[in-house]
C-alpha cells in the first residue's frame, strides 16, 4: 500500500510566457547595457529593471530579487503605480517558488491593488491566477477554484485565448486533486484543443505534460514517460530550470511504478539538483520523499524513514498539508514493514486526520486502510475491519480501483482469521475481479489506438512536407515555363495530383490493415491469457469442494491458505507479459505442494541446469503449469505408487528447453482409454498461446508431447521450448 504523490505540473501564469522568457533571455546581456548606459531615475529605468528581473527569472533568483528590490525602491520614488504593480506581482512569483506562501499572497494583494487601480484587466486575470496557485498549494481547493473562474471569465471577455487555456488547466489540476476526475478531463480537453487552434507550441506542451501525470494514474506508464519527456525536452529550450525540475521528478516516479530503481534515481537527483537551485522547498520536499520511496521498495527501510523524515520536516515548515499527509502514510508504511505497527498506526492517523481537514478523501481512502492494516497485524480483526470498509467506501465513490483491491485483499484475510468463510470467499472473488478491472480489454484496444494513431499522424505529418516541398518545386517551375509550356505544366501537374490521391488512399489502406492487425494480436493474446486464471481456480475449487464434502476439518482451512497464496502468486505474474524464470517456478513448486496436499501421493522434482540462469530469463507466465496439471489429472491411476512428476529446464542453441516428465499410463494408453475428441483446456489455450507468443518475440517456441514408450520407458515426456528474453542481472 503507497502512495506516490505524482507532481501535477501547475500551468502557473508565470509559466504561460516562455516564448517571452526565452527571447529575453537573448537579451540579457543587451538589457545589461542599456541599464549600464542609461543614466536618469525615470520610469523607464524601472522597466528595464523589471525586463531583467524577469528574463532571470528563471535562471537567477539571487539577480531576479536584486533587480526587483531596486526597481520597487526607484518606483516608490516615482510613485509609478504600473511599476509598483509588475514588481509587486513578480515578487509574489518569488515567493511562491521559495514556498513562502503568506508572503506570496501578500504580493499579490498589492499587485491586484494597483492593477485595479490603473484598469489593467488583464494583469488583474493574471493575479486571480496566482491567487489559485497559492491556494492550491495550501490545499485551500474551493478558493483555488473560486480565484481561477474569475480569471477564466475576464479572460473570455478579453477573447484572450491563450490564457484561457491556463486557467482551464489549473482548474483541471485543482479537481483531479479533489478526486472530481470528470471535470479535470473535461478542463483538460478544452485547454488542448484551445491550444491547437491557435497553434500555441508552449500550451500544447504544458497540456501534454498533465496528460503524462493522467497516463500514470491509469498504469499507461511508456505514454507518461513519452509524453514528460516531451516536456522536458521544451523546458531545455526554453532554459526554465524549474520546469525541468518538475519533469525530472515525474519521470523519477513513473520508473519507480515501473520498478526501474537506478533510472528512477537518476531523474530524482537530478530533480532535487535543480529544485536546491531555485530554492523550492515544495519540491525538495517532494524528491526527498520519492527517494525514500525507492529505499522503501529496496526494503533498506531505516534510510527510507530518513528520507521520508526529512520530506516530512519541509513540508511542515511550508504548511504543505497534502504532502505532509502522504508522508505521514510513507513513514506509516515503513514502519509497518519493520513489524512496527503500533508506530506505524500513530503515522496513519496523523495523515487521517490532515486528509479529513483538508477534504482529500484519495488520501482519507489510503489513511483507513494503513490504519486497518495496522490492526491486522496485530489480530485486532474487528477494528481492522471497521477501517477497512470505511477505506473501502471512499474508493468506490472515487472509483479507485487499487484502493480498493487493497480494501477487498484486506476484508479476505479478516474473514478467513474470523472463519467467516463465505464473506472471505467473495471478497477474493471482487479482489479477481478488481485485479482484472485494472487491464481489461478496453484498456488494451485504448493504448493499442493511441499508439496507432501517434504513428499513423507522423506518418502524415510526414507526407505533407513532402507535398509542400514538390508544390513549392512545381511552382517554380511553372514561373520559369509558364509562357511556353503552360499546357504541358498543367498535363504534369494534373498528373502529379492524381498520384497523390491515389497513393495517399493506398497508404491509408495499408496503415488502417496494419493498425487492426496489430490490434487484435495484442488483443487476442491478453484474452488467452485471461483465461487460463479462471480455469486454475475451477479446479482447485473442486478439490476444496471435495474436502468438505468429505468433513475433513482441518484440511480445508490448510488447503485454502495455501491455495490464497498461490493465487496471489499466480495473479501478480498473469498481470505481466513476461516474468522472471525464477517467479514462474515459485508458482509452479507452490501448485505441486498444493495438490500433494490433497492426499500426499506424489512425488516431485524440479531441475534447473547449469545452462539456465532463472534470475535474468523472462518467460510468458502460465506456460508450464497446464502440463504440470494434465500430468496429475490424467497420467495415474489410482493403484500406481509411486507416483512421479519430474521437471527440467536446459539453455542449448539459444533455445530454453523444459520437459515435463511422468511415469503414469502414458499418452498412448491416455488415447484409447478416453474420448478422442476431448482435450485439456488448458493446454489447448497454451499450444494458442505459443503460436502467438513465437510471432511477437521473434523466436521458436513450440510443444511436443510423446510416450516414453518410444524409448523403452513408462509414462509420458512433454518438450516445451519457451519464447523468452533475457534482461540485464
Amino acid at each position: 500500500m503507497k502512495i506516490t504523490n505524482t507532481y501535477i505540473l501547475l500551468f502557473v501564469i508565470f509559466l504561460s510566457f516562455p516564448r517571452a522568457f526565452l527571447a529575453q533571455n537573448k537579451k540579457i546581456d543587451s538589457l545589461k547595457i542599456q541599464l549600464d548606459n542609461y543614466n536618469f531615475n525615470d520610469t523607464t529605468r524601472v522597466n528595464l529593471l523589471y525586463d531583467l528581473s524577469r528574463a532571470n527569472f528563471r535562471k537567477d533568483i539571487d539577480t531576479t530579487d536584486r533587480y526587483l528590490n531596486e526597481a520597487d525602491s526607484l518606483s516608490t520614488i516615482l510613485n509609478y503605480e504600473m511599476g509598483k504593480a509588475r514588481v509587486y506581482y513578480l515578487k509574489g512569483m518569488l515567493e511562491n517558488i521559495k514556498a513562502n506562501y503568506t508572503e506570496s499572497l501578500h504580493f499579490f494583494n498589492k499587485s491586484l491593488k494597483y492593477y485595479e487601480i490603473i484598469q489593467d484587466k488583464k494583469r488583474v486575470a493574471d493575479v486571480y491566477v496566482a491567487f489559485g496557485i497559492t491556494y492550491y498549494d495550501l490545499s485551500r481547493y474551493d478558493e483555488a477554484i473560486k480565484n481561477y473562474q474569475n480569471a477564466t471569465k475576464i479572460y473570455r471577455e478579453l477573447n484572450n485565448k491563450r490564457e484561457i487555456v491556463t486557467s482551464l488547466i489549473n482548474t483541471g489540476n485543482v479537481y483531479s486533486e479533489i478526486g472530481n476526475y470528470k471535470n479535470a478531463i473535461a478542463n483538460y480537453k478544452d485547454a488542448l484543443i484551445i491550444s491547437e487552434v491557435i497553434n500555441d507550441e508552449d500550451g500544447i506542451s504544458y497540456v501534454h505534460s498533465n496528460l503524462g501525470v493522467v497516463y500514470k494514474v491509469q498504469g499507461n506508464y511508456p505514454l507518461a514517460i513519452e509524453s514528460f519527456n516531451k516536456s522536458l525536452d521544451y523546458d531545455k529550450k526554453m532554459g526554465d530550470i524549474m520546469g525541468m525540475a518538475r519533469m525530472h521528478n515525474n519521470l523519477g516516479e513513473t520508473y519507480i511504478s515501473i520498478k526501474k530503481y537506478d533510472k528512477a534515481l537518476q531523474h530524482l537527483y537530478e530533480s532535487l539538483s535543480l529544485s536546491h537551485k531555485v530554492k523550492n522547498k515544495k519540491l525538495i520536499s517532494v524528491n526527498k520523499s520519492n527517494i525514500g520511496s525507492i529505499y522503501l521498495y529496496k526494503k533498506e527501510y531505516s534510510k527510507a524513514i530518513e528520507y521520508f523524515s526529512k520530506s516530512l520536516q519541509v513540508s511542515q515548515e511550508i504548511n504543505d498539508f497534502k504532502h505532509t499527509s502522504i508522508t505521514y502514510i510513507n513513514i506509516g508504511n515503513a514502519y509497518l514493514k519493520l513489524g512496527k505497527p503500533i508506530v506505524a498506526r500513530k503515522n496513519y492517523k496523523n495523515a487521517k486526520n490532515i486528509s479529513k481537514k483538508t477534504e482529500n478523501k484519495r488520501i482519507l481512502s489510503t489513511s483507513f486502510l494503513g490504519i486497518a492494516e495496522t490492526y491486522l497485524h496485530d489480530k485486532h480483526y474487528l477494528q481492522a475491519l471497521t477501517f477497512a470498509l470505511q477505506g473501502q467506501q471512499i474508493a468506490k465513490e472515487l472509483d479507485l480501483l487499487e484502493s480498493q483491491k487493497i480494501a477487498v485483499d484486506i476484508l479476505s484475510e479478516v474473514y478467513q482469521n474470523t472463519k467467516q468463510y463465505k464473506k472471505a470467499f467473495e471478497s477474493y472473488k471482487e479482489f479477481k475481479k478488481l485485479n482484472d478491472s485494472l487491464f481489461n480489454k478496453e484498456n488494451i484496444e485504448r493504448i493499442a489506438q493511441l499508439e496507432a494513431e501517434y504513428k499513423y499522424k507522423q506518418a502524415i505529418d510526414s507526407a505533407g512536407i513532402k507535398e509542400l516541398q514538390l508544390t513549392k518545386t512545381i511552382t517554380t517551375t511553372n514561373i520559369n515555363l509558364e509562357r511556353t509550356q503552360r499546357n504541358y505544366l498543367w498535363a504534369i501537374i494534373g498528373v502529379l495530383m492524381v498520384s497523390m490521391l491515389l497513393g495517399s488512399v493506398i497508404f491509408y489502406q495499408k496503415l488502417r490493415h496494419a493498425k487492426a492487425k496489430t490490434q487484435n494480436a495484442v488483443i487476442e493474446q491478453k484474452l488467452l491469457r485471461s483465461q487460463m486464471t479462471p480455469h486454475f481456480i475451477f479446479n482447485s475449487l473442486s478439490v476444496l469442494q471435495g474436502m468438505i464434502l468429505n468433513k475433513e476439518e482441518k484440511k480445508p482451512i490448510n488447503y485454502l491458505s495455501r491455495f490464497s497464496k498461490l493465487m496471489r502468486i499466480t495473479l501478480e505474474n498473469s498481470r505481466d507479459k513476461l516474468v522472471l524464470l525464477s517467479q514462474e517456478l515459485l508458482a509452479i513448486e507452490n501448485y505441486l505442494a498444493l495438490q500433494n496436499l490433497e492426499n500426499d501421493s506424489y512425488q516431485y522434482s524440479i531441475t534447473i541446469d547449469n545452462t539456465v540462469d532463472s534470475n535474468i530469463l523472462q518467460v510468458p507466465p502460465m506456460l508450464i503449469q497446464p502440463f504440470v496439471e494434465n500430468a496429475i489429472e490424467h497420467a495415474f491411476t489410482e493403484k500406481m505408487n509411486p507416483k512421479t512428476i519430474d521437471i527440467n529446464l536446459n539453455y542449448s542453441n539459444k533455445n530454453l528447453i523444459c520437459t515435463i516428465t511422468d511415469n503414469g499410463i502414458g499418452i498412448n494408453t491416455q488415447k484409447e482409454t478416453k474420448n478422442s475428441h476431448k482435450t485439456s483446456l488448458s493446454t489447448t489455450i497454451t499450444t494458442e498461446r505459443l503460436k502467438i507468443l513465437s510471432k511477437d518475440l521473434k523466436m521458436k517456441g513450440w510443444v511436443t508431447t510423446e510416450d516414453r514408450q518410444n524409448y523403452n520407458e513408462q509414462g509420458t515426456i512433454v518438450t516445451l521450448i519457451i519464447p523468452h528474453k533475457t534482461v540485464e542481472a
